[in-house]
């Protein structure tokens, strides 16, 4: 039996082959370097057994009910899966893959490009990255010249400063922010803070071994988990590492913008909906806290130049970059791939979303 396979974006000939490989299957691939057109998908998706899709493509009822019921699998080359109706999928019994493991070192060989993309943008947000950048790419710079405090902010860490802590906060505590206190730790941190990232309480041994792990740096004194009042008051450098989804939209509010030092410095490399942006201008232009860094925005990728965030002189802004390493894109898709190609074929994915507890 032959199955019909429909991928949105090029992935990539390494990924594509294993789909091309199987002789039963017959590939429909959108044919432009750009997100797909809602109308081609509609119009292409009919009579599919699978599709291949990524986080700017829209899975929902009108999608699936265009698929037919031929629909078994739906595999994303993302992360997240916020752009997926899982009611719909589970309602229709259709399986879902998804590509966290490539990101993380215990899911592959690849190092973890979200970890370093978040010490990226700590440092860029620090020390004024994008605002610097901005004055010598507008050709200001001879006319601002050199001044004693400019463009200074707040040194990432303890060496050097007079600081007598240091301490690094995580909305969420998996393995992704584990991998960024690695990456952390070299730069002075005291102490690391989280709140709950679905890991459980009654964590303290292992929170113990991270300090101990890290004896040789001779600074890091505390691991614990708090609450999100403590974590906002409390951290210099705050993390955003949770997933995403309505229980966590705009977790990052007034309120919690309102307790952060005046020093201190926000980090989104995760999920856009954890922070509610007008709310984070205001608190930049207010002075509730320093700067902010963002690898993500909520309603991304229509963030224009008239966003509050982009006018922000405080506030870094990449478009979306935290996995964008040649492996890693490369093993993503591969993997997006193989879950497609598995779920048509009847058999297990290698990492799948469980849809069984979702309410239809």
């Amino acid at each position: 039996m032959r199955h019909k396979i429909l991928v949105s974006r090029d992935i990539g000939k390494d990924a594509l082959a294993i789909i091309k490989d199987n002789k039963d299957l017959d590939l429909v691939v959108w044919p432009e370097d750009r997100i797909a057109d809602r109308s081609w998908l509609l119009e292409n998706v009919a009579g599919c057994t699978g599709i291949v899709v990524t986080l700017c493509d829209k899975v929902d009822e009108e999608l699936v009910i265009r698929a037919g019921p031929s629909l078994k699998v739906v595999s994303t080359m993302s992360v997240g899966y916020e752009h997926i109706s899982l009611d719909v999928l589970a309602k229709h019994g259709i399986k879902l893959g998804y590509t966290p493991d490539v990101l993380t070192d215990a899911g592959s060989q690849i190092n973890i490009p979200v970890a370093d993309i978040a010490i990226m943008l700590a440092l860029m947000a620090s020390r004024n990255a994008a605002h610097s950048l901005s004055i010598v790419q507008s050709g200001q710079w001879p006319a601002i010249g050199w001044a004693p405090f400019g463009f200074c902010g707040p040194q990432l860490g303890l060496p050097g400063s007079t600081a007598k802590s240091f301490t690094a906060g995580f909305l969420g505590f998996g393995r992704i922010a584990q991998a960024t206190v690695r990456r952390l730790v070299p730069f002075g941190v005291t102490r690391v803070l989280y709140t709950d990232s679905g890991r459980g309480k009654g964590r303290s041994e292992e929170d113990a071994q991270l300090v101990r792990d890290y004896e040789v740096f001779g600074q890091l004194r505390e691991v614990r988990r708090v609450d999100l009042d403590t974590l906002a008051s409390e951290s210099d450098l705050v993390i955003l590492l949770a997933p995403g989804g309505e229980t966590t939209r705009h977790i990052i509010s007034t309120s919690f913008l309102k307790q952060m030092k005046p020093t201190g410095i926000l980090i989104n490399p995760g999920r856009g909906s954890l922070v509610d942006s007008d709310a984070l201008a205001h608190a930049l232009n207010e002075g509730w806290l320093y700067a902010a860094g963002l690898d993500v925005v909520d309603g991304e990728p229509h963030v224009t130049s008239d966003h509050p965030l982009v006018k922000s002189p405080r506030a870094t802004i990449l478009p979306h970059i935290g996995s964008a390493t040649t492996e890693t894109r490369a093993a993503m898709a591969s993997l997006a791939a193989q879950n497609l190609v598995d779920g048509v074929m009847g058999g297990p994915l290698k990492v799948e979303v469980d849809l069984s507890k979702i309410m239809v």
